[in-house]
This record gives C-alpha cells, structure tokens and sequence, in this order.
C-alpha cells in the first residue's frame, strides 16, 4: 500500500483516520476541564479511580520490567555462538548490516565499526553497507572514505552507496536512504547468487554499537523460531554509549525509553519494531524495502509487513541489547531543545494509525480478531501517550480550582489532593525499580566515577514526573495535533545531533550484566 503523503493528496478517508488520534485526544482534555466545571464530584470520583488504575497499571509493568531484566542476564551471559554451533545449517545464514547516515562525525562511525568487527560471528558471513547522504556534502563523502579504508577489508563485501538528493516523491530521512541502500546492495547479492532465504538484514542507527554475541544470539533465535520468515527480530535499545556525558534529564528519558521497550519485551504479542532491529531480507524484498515517505520507517515496516502478509506477521523479542547515543549537546539548554525534537519525532510514529486502519479497512483478508486488538492498542498507547500523564497532573486539583463553592464544601473537595497525592507516592515502587535496573545496565564508570555519584544517579529519578509531562506527553500531544492539521503542520525528518565530549572507552567494549 503506498502511503499517500507528502507525495499526494490524501483520500478523504486517509484523512480522516490522520485527524482522528488528534481528536481524541484533544476532547478528551476539553472534556477534562468542563467535567471539572460542571460535574466535579463525578471528575473527582473518577481521578482517584484513574489514578489507582495507573498504581495497579505501574506495578503490573515494574512486574514485566524485572522479568525482561531476568531474562536479559540469563540471556547475556550465555556463548551464543557455542549454543548456535549445537543448530544445523547456522552456517549458510549471512547477515547484511545497513547503516545509514547523514553528517555524523567520523568518531561516532568509528566505535560503530569497532563494535561490528568484534562480533562473535565469523566476520566473512557479513555483508556491510554504510549508507551516505549526496545532502550531507563532502564532509559525509570523507567519513564514508575513512571508515572503507580502515574496515572494509575485515568483512565478507563492503559498500559504501550514496543516495541522490532531490528525488521526486520522496522525503529526505532515513527510510528513503535505507531502501536506496537496499536496492543497491540487492543488486550485488543477485550477482553472487545468494538465496535470499540465507540472509537476515539489520537496519542500525549509525550509533547502534552492538555487543559481542548480537549477531550470535539473533541467528540462534532466528533458526529456532517456528515462524521465523514471517518475523522481525527486536533487541533492547540501551541509550549507554555516551550515558556519563550528559545531564540528567537526558539519562532519565534515556533509560525510561528502555525500560519501556524492556516491558514489551515481555509482552511479545504488543511488540512492533523500533530503530535498529532485524529481519529477513526476502521479505524486505517483497514489501519492496522501505517506505521513503515517511518519517518513522523503522516502525512502519512492521506494518508494511503486516499488511503485506495479511496479518501473519509478528515481532520476536531478543531479550539482548544493543546501545545507541544519549542526547548529549553543547550546552544544558540545547541538550533539553534536543531531546525534545527526539521524542516529538517518535511520538510522530503516530502517523503510522492511519497506515494500520486504512489497511485494516481495505484488506478483508486480516482476521477481524486481530483487527480489533491491534487497533484497539495501538490507537489507546498513543492516546494515553499524549493524555494520561496530563490527566493524572490536572485532574488533582481541577475541580477544586472550577468545581466552586458547592463542590469546595464538600469532603470530597478536601481529601482528593490528599487521596492523589498517596496514590502517586506508592506508584514511586516502579521508579525504585527503575532507578535499580538503570544502575545496572550503567557501562564501566570513567575515573572521575564516585561512590557519591551513585546516590545522585539514584535521586535523578526524582525528575520523572516532570520527565513524562515535559518530554512524553507534550510532544506526544504536538505530534498528534500536527498530524490533525495537516499540511505545512506535519513533521519531517529530524537528525538527532551526536558527538562525543571525549574519547573514552567504547560502551559495547563490555556486555552488561555478563559477569556476577
């Protein structure tokens, strides 16, 4: 199905299930104030309803979080190489690595290829292809000539594509670099004669350090799943590679992020791919690669695939991570400017809604059950992106603020802010959580390291409930509205910036919770 924008006009249809999570999610805090105004006592019964539904919701979701940790220890600290031995037929399976980039700096590339070269699996089974932008000018053309010049010869073939600026219909980002890149490479594949069936692509951010058993673990995984040809393959992002460099905030959203990403892990039928993951390049052939209309290409191949297959498709969790860049900037302020715009752009995966219910609605052959599941989830996890954490903020002292005399009378007016307030404070059980499993998953502390700065890496978990509001449900909110209005509203393609303030020790030189 090709996506009807920004290349086209949308039907009326498109359009309409576009405006449709905006709505949602817009009367739903309209509704908030006037229920406020109007009916406080019922605004009121609710909230405290709301809110113990969030506490039960918060624990039930600590509960996933330290079972995908259990998981991942027991899954880290295994040879995968050793286990895939033990398999027939490992041997025939390549893997084709994709990273594509924009203006990168060639320090960030490097430790990329650094930690691709120390895979735990036989180096001439790879097939690697860095991605460059013809837009990001000569300085990306130099990094793409260094890396060639130090790495190529260490893999089985290494290209370096290029893809043109300006092609009609297309968005400048990343997917459209991707599928160029695809399409490039899939020519050498068919000069070598390589069955499709054999190799499993990995589409990275040009960031993703992996560790040393990735490439080990998600063969084993992939030989071993029942349906393995009809499957994406989803590791654990970790936002680690530069954690010591920035500030707080950032280290708060960063792990929270992957904390989030770990519960799906655990709950595999509401797993949809995320920035770097894996599939078979046979498939990615016949949904002919990636969208390049689009902005969130790495979630929107599952529903390309979905769509594609009638529904018989599936994501399949690694339990084992990878680590990517935090938002490190310059100064305090840009940092903030920036991991907003980051998280503006992944709650712009809301443009994906449209794309799944126009399917589900032009193709009978999906089975209505799943239909209704996937649709319900989908269209409920962005709704409560973009609304329940301003909700559960207002909602305590609204309708005392608007509810008047009548309501502020009343015992009801006196006890919510109380009531709310010890609701919030047991849901503090998932953020002790957060803040132990975060400690853990820490790379090798740099020497200016100490003990002291443990307790202040505990106490930054302080600043989750203005975390969720500031960087989740705001720009979670803009996203939606932007989609809803259309037009010159709608988001393009932002590179998040990366560097480094120092060279320092390569964050997947190390596996996390490998050893004790």
């Amino acid at each position: 199905m090709a996506l009807k924008y920004p290349g086209q006009a949308p039907s009326k249809l498109y359009r309409a299930l576009e405006i449709l999570p905006g709505i949602l999610a817009w009367v739903t805090l309209i509704l908030m104030v006037v229920f406020s105004r109007y009916f406080p006592v019922s605004i009121a019964i609710f909230i405290i309803l709301f809110d113990t539904y969030w506490l039960f919701k918060c624990v039930y979701m600590s509960l996933h979080l330290r079972a995908t940790f259990r998981t991942m220890k027991q899954v880290v600290r295994k040879d995968w190489l050793k286990e895939l031995k033990e398999l027939d037929g490992w041997e025939r399976i390549r893997h084709l690595v994709i990273l594509p980039m924009y203006k990168e700096p060639y320090l960030v590339v490097r430790e990329t290829f650094e930690a691709l070269a120390r895979a735990n699996y036989p180096l001439d089974k790879f097939i690697v292809v860095l991605a460059l932008e013809e837009r990001a000018g000569e300085a990306g053309q130099e990094v793409g000539e260094k890396i060639r010049d130090e790495f190529g010869g260490r893999f089985f073939k290494f290209l370096v594509t290029v893809h043109p600026d300006g092609i009609q219909g297309e968005l400048a980002g990343k997917g459209a670099n991707s599928a160029w890149a695809g399409r490039e490479v899939k020519k050498l594949i068919d000069s070598l004669g390589i069955p499709y069936e054999n190799i499993i692509v990995s589409t990275f951010d040009v960031d993703t350090q992996i560790y040393q058993d990735y490439f080990s673990r998600l063969t084993y995984v992939y030989l071993t799943s029942p349906n393995r040809d009809r499957s994406s393959y989803q590791p654990i992002p970790l936002f680690t590679n530069n954690i010591y460099e920035t500030n707080a905030f950032a280290r708060v959203v960063s792990f929270s992020s992957t904390f989030w990403h770990m519960m799906n892990q655990a709950r595999p039928e509401r797993l949809t791919t995320f920035s770097s993951h894996s599939m078979p390049f046979k498939a990615l052939v016949e949904i002919n690669f990636w969208a390049v209309d689009h902005v969130s290409e790495d979630s929107l191949i599952f529903w390309q695939c979905f769509m594609h297959y009638d529904g018989d498709w599936r994501v399949v969790p690694l339990y084992y991570p990878v680590s990517m860049d935090a938002n490190v900037a310059p100064t305090f302020w840009q940092t903030m400017v920036n991991i907003y715009k980051q998280n503006r752009r992944w709650g712009w995966g809301v443009e994906n809604v449209p794309y799944m219910l126009y399917g589900f609605i032009t193709n009978p052959r999906i089975a209505l059950k799943r239909k209704l599941y996937w649709g319900f989830n989908i269209v409920e996890g962005f709704h409560s992106w973009a609304t329940n954490a301003l909700m559960i903020f207002a909602l305590g002292w609204l309708p005392t603020v608007l509810g008047g005399e009548v309501f502020t009378a009343t015992i009801l007016a006196h006890r919510l802010p109380e009531i709310t307030r010890w609701v919030m404070w047991l849901a503090m059980f998932g953020i002790v959580t957060s803040a132990t499993v975060s400690a853990a998953l820490l790379p090798p502390k740099p020497a200016w390291f100490k003990p002291r700065h443990y307790l202040l890496y505990f106490a930054q978990w302080i600043l989750m409930p203005i975390t969720i509001i500031v960087f989740g449900a705001i720009p979670g909110l803009e996203s939606q509205t932007r989609l809803l209005l259309g037009g010159k509203f709608r988001l393009g393609f932002w590179v998040t910036p990366k560097g480094r303030r120092t060279k320092g020790a390569n964050a997947a030189s190390f596996t996390p919770l490998k050893s004790g």
